[in-house]
């Protein structure tokens, strides 16, 4: 195999280790303590490296270290090298285990969205493999562990990078009970709604002042917000009657066309971005990643 670089100019490799972890850490102790070597081996690494390069790479401040210029200028290469590798890595682990599709979603798009869609496409598919995992609080997609993901993007993600296909708006909608609304005098207005038991996700907890900002409200909620970690909670309190969710998306469907559910205010906001499917672009023509996006993409409604 023909080499268009010549290995004898890369820098000792095993020190590339150690300066990574010593910038990302911004120090040499917490760099040691995670590769499991002593502060010494890592300040070795490092002046092995800068020996190479014939440059500093960074400066003492204390017990800390702060990065040059030119080490600066090197770590985002670094960087990137290693997080080639471990892709190559991982790709050649699965290839061998003949790993399944690994699909990323939050909690609640997983149990009141995907997970009852992913049978469907198992029977439609039989051939492919797939893992379903799920997330509470990171929003990004991890492509590190996910091959695919169901996401909310406010906007497109690097089209150089990604492949993103959009799927449904990122609405926000109050929902109650039909018992709750009842109790509450029937039909609401946002100043009446403000009164009521609000349920929050605490990730969230900035969608209710949207919503009112944009029904023209300026009222604040007469009571604290009922505090929880995820939308499947909030509702399962609002079936339960025990307050007023806000839906982004499309998970309380079912819910609403059965009457579990009722909307106490006519006012829909529609944000900036959409709920989509998300890849790296050099993954989107595999088989499994293109038949499951373009079942999902017709299958969504």
């Amino acid at each position: 195999m023909s080499s268009r670089f010549n290995l004898r100019d890369l820098p000792p490799l095993k020190a590339l280790r150690g300066f990574e972890a010593a910038t990302r850490h911004q120090s040499l102790r917490d760099a040691a303590e995670e590769l499991c070597l002593t502060p010494p081996a890592i300040n070795h690494q490092i002046q092995a490296l800068e020996t190479a390069l014939g440059v500093r790479l960074f400066a003492h401040d204390g017990r800390h270290v702060v990065s040059t210029e030119q080490g600066r200028l090197l770590y985002p290469y670094v960087r990137a090298a290693f997080e080639s590798l471990l892709q190559g890595a991982e790709a050649v682990r699965r290839h061998a285990q003949g790993a399944p599709l690994r699909v990323q979603t939050y909690v609640t798009a997983s149990i009141r969205w995907l997970a009852p869609r992913v049978p469907l496409f198992l029977q439609d598919h039989p051939g492919v493999a797939l893992s379903l995992t799920t997330c509470a609080v990171d929003w990004t997609f991890d492509e590190g562990h996910a091959d695919l993901g169901l996401i909310y993007c406010a906007s497109a993600p690097d089209p150089d990078r990604y492949h993103w296909v959009p799927l449904f708006d990122y609405t926000l909608d109050p929902v109650c009970s039909p018992e709750f609304l009842d109790r509450a005098g029937g039909h609401l207005d946002a100043a009446a709604l403000a009164r009521q038991p609000l349920v929050a996700n605490y990730t969230e907890e900035h969608n209710w002042a949207r919503w009112f900002a944009d029904a023209g409200a300026d009222v604040a909620p007469g009571t604290p917000y009922l505090m929880v970690d995820t939308l499947a909670v909030a509702l399962e309190m609002a079936l339960a009657g025990r307050g007023v969710a806000l839906v982004n998306g499309p998970f309380a469907a079912a819910d609403l066309a059965s009457g579990r559910l009722v909307r106490p205010v006519d006012h829909t906001v529609i944000c900036p971005g959409a709920w989509g499917l998300i890849c790296r672009k050099d993954a989107a023509d595999k088989v499994p990643v293109r038949l499951f996006i373009n079942w999902l993409r017709a299958n969504a409604a």
